[in-house]
């Protein structure tokens, strides 16, 4: 199965794999992504909030069904290769890297900012090292970390939360749940918002790591979804009860704008801590993620076949987490990549279109197919509704992944 004869260990029940699906979710999207949403959709950013989890939904049970049947390593890279053939299973692959480790320098770039600001490409750096040392050490060192960092996150949310809603700056009005901006600006917000949902399926990318993974994986994605969306709704309600649609969409920083509006500065230091912390979650469940459809990408040759190595102690795809952590902390140090949210969504978007069309393909019955078609269709509208800097350069990477696909197999037939 690997190069080391050596294999990844299942090691995961389902409450430590819901942590991980929430630790992504609950990361730094919340913190970053209701702002430029709430930009774009206006009043209409809770029906975009709506449209988001239900196209996450769809994803989530197509993901679910096929990890199931392929409890390995690498995820939707995984399914369109066994279900649509190697281009497909390929190209999902490539869009999650790529799009993913723009996603991870991102989330570095977030925990400096807060953690730091006059330093944060230096802090940014720190976390990538010091993330990466911890799943090098394994996967249950990275589940443990995760369940504290959930938790923490959990409470900040929760305290702004209850200081919006119980301040006297809170007005129901400001919901103006009837307003929008036109279906455009909804379609795009929920694009935007998906970017906060995307890490529902992080469990399905560690198949070869999960107890009872038929059993495990289909109950633990809904789960972390369904926490996940029920935590957004109550923020977003909130922070729009203060700010309304308007100051949200103009905020650099959402929650602490929301809690200073509400009367309660001293708050704003909290939510900074929790902002980092949860920039921390998010980026550590990324580069898991990463390194396994890394190290499933590298089996097959598509990526270096050295980083297919499993570490014979820890048991972890150890040549691959230090290739993705390299490039992520090079990215941090030398970019500015905090604006990627839109090119991350259309690669994400694009990589469960793939899932969708492998969950498409699991049955002939007409009403096991709807959720799949629904997902699909739903994927592909979100991803064209993006801004247009993002889906140009989503559809740009994509076709030069097509095209290092083509190279290879040319080279390969030759």
């Amino acid at each position: 199965m690997t190069s080391s004869g050596s294999g990844l260990r299942r090691t995961l029940g389902v409450r430590d794999a819901v942590v991980v699906g929430l630790g992504s979710m609950l990361g730094a999207g919340v913190f970053s992504a209701l702002g430029p949403a709430a930009h774009a959709a206006g009043p209409g950013l809770l029906p975009a909030l709506a449209v988001a989890a239900v196209v996450a939904y769809c994803n989530a049970q197509s993901s679910a069904r096929l990890a199931a049947l392929y409890p390995a390593s690498g995820g939707t890279y995984v399914y369109g290769r066994e279900r649509l053939g190697d281009f497909w299973g390929y190209l999902a692959g490539w869009a999650f890297v790529v799009g993913k480790t723009a996603s991870c320098a991102a989330m570095a770039l977030t925990v400096g900012t807060y953690a730091w600001p006059g330093q944060a490409h230096a802090v940014a750096v720190a976390a990538v090292v010091a993330l990466t040392a911890v799943n090098y050490g394994g996967i249950q060192k990275s589940a443990w970390l995760t369940r504290v960092i959930v938790a923490v996150v959990l409470a900040v949310l929760a305290s702004v939360v209850v200081v919006c809603l119980s301040s006297g700056q809170a007005d129901a009005a400001r919901l103006d749940i009837g307003g929008t901006t036109g279906a455009g600006g909804v379609l795009q917000a929920a694009g935007l918002l998906f970017f906060a949902f995307a890490g529902y399926a992080r469990v399905a990318t560690l198949g070869e790591e999960v107890r009872n993974p038929a059993r495990t994986i289909p109950r633990a994605i809904p789960l972390a979804l369904g926490i996940t969306l029920v935590v957004y709704a109550f923020v977003a309600v909130a922070v729009l009860s203060v700010l309304g649609a308007s100051g949200l969409g103009q905020a650099a920083a959402p929650l602490a704008d929301a809690v200073r509006a509400a009367g309660v500065p001293g708050l704003v230091p909290v939510v900074r801590v929790g902002a980092a912390v949860g920039a921390l979650g998010s980026l550590l469940a990324l580069i898991l993620g990463v390194s396994r459809t890394t190290l499933a990408m590298a089996r097959d040759r598509h990526l270096p076949r050295s980083l297919a190595v499993v570490h014979p102690r820890f048991h972890v795809p150890h040549r691959a987490e230090l290739a993705v952590g390299a490039v992520v902390a090079v990215v941090a140090a030398t970019a500015d990549v905090r604006g990627a949210i839109g090119f991350s969504s259309f690669g994400v978007l694009a990589y469960y279109a793939v899932a969708n069309a492998s969950a498409w393909t699991l049955s002939r019955t007409p009403s096991s197919r709807v959720l799949p078609a629904l997902g699909l269709v739903g994927c592909v509208t979100l991803a064209f509704a993006l801004p247009v800097t993002a889906v140009v350069v989503g559809a740009g990477v994509l076709v030069v992944g097509a095209a290092a696909y083509g190279v290879r197999r040319w080279a390969g037939a030759r």
